[in-house]
């Protein structure tokens, strides 16, 4: 472990502890490095670093603060580093998702509102009239699953799967199902969701969005191989 990683985990040991709990400003750097048996050079790149991960916050003129430490903002970095994976590592991405999404889809089931299930509806509505323009499917699938997850209540739960789900994957794959004039079934698969939730059956909502993300992951098997043999 290099000396910047140590210093790192110094500062982390005293958020995770309380001491300095989220909203709080850290002592001046000077004072802080002193408390901690650190150089200013090693405190200012442990500093540096936290707040790249959002774990620390630099006001310039005012000081440094902790965030909020919300998962929203913790975990925001999942969704860059999955727009980097390629090949085998993406089919493992798909399966996370199969294990994630048809269970938070059941769960929203229980618990959609009224106003929650609109905002689903108007979205699908929205695939349905935009069928053959990849770019506007793309965009109304993802904020139709966001729709779905956000019903959960799970702040931790919807900012991971909206980190696997790849708007650059999702986006091959519309284009793909348009090419091959699949994208009929697949709008078939979002009513089918749609209409779970709008029962309430959570079973059923889960069954729903475990045929959709397996077509998601087929679609993806079938093309990563004829990539590989092309």
């Amino acid at each position: 472990m290099s000396l910047t990683d140590k210093a790192i985990d110094r500062i982390r040991e005293l958020v995770q502890s309380g001491e300095l709990p989220p909203g709080a400003k850290l002592p001046p750097e000077q004072q802080l490095a002193a408390e901690l048996g650190l150089s200013r050079n090693l405190m200012r790149e442990a500093v540096k670093a936290l707040a790249v991960s959002r774990v620390l916050e630099i006001r310039r003129g005012d000081g440094t603060y902790v965030t909020s430490l919300e998962p929203e903002l913790l975990l925001s970095g999942i969704g860059s580093a999955v727009e980097l994976l390629r090949g085998d590592t993406l089919l493992e991405l798909t399966e996370v998702r199969r294990l994630f999404e048809p269970i938070a889809t059941g769960l929203a089931a229980g618990r959609i509102s009224a106003e929650g299930l609109a905002e689903v509806e108007r979205h699908l509505e929205a695939m349905q009239a935009a069928r053959d323009d990849v770019e506007e499917l793309n965009e109304h699938d993802a904020a139709f699953h966001r729709a779905v997850i956000a019903a959960t209540g799970n702040a931790t739960l919807a900012t991971l799967l909206e980190g696997i789900a790849s708007r650059t994957l999702r986006a091959r794959v519309w284009r793909g199902l348009v090419d091959e004039d699949a994208a009929g079934r697949t709008l078939a698969e979002h009513k089918a969701i749609y209409h779970a939730l709008a029962a309430g059956d959570a079973a059923l909502a889960q069954a729903a969005a475990l045929m959709h993300v397996s077509t998601t992951e087929q679609w993806l098997r079938e093309h990563l191989d004829r990539d590989g043999a092309s």
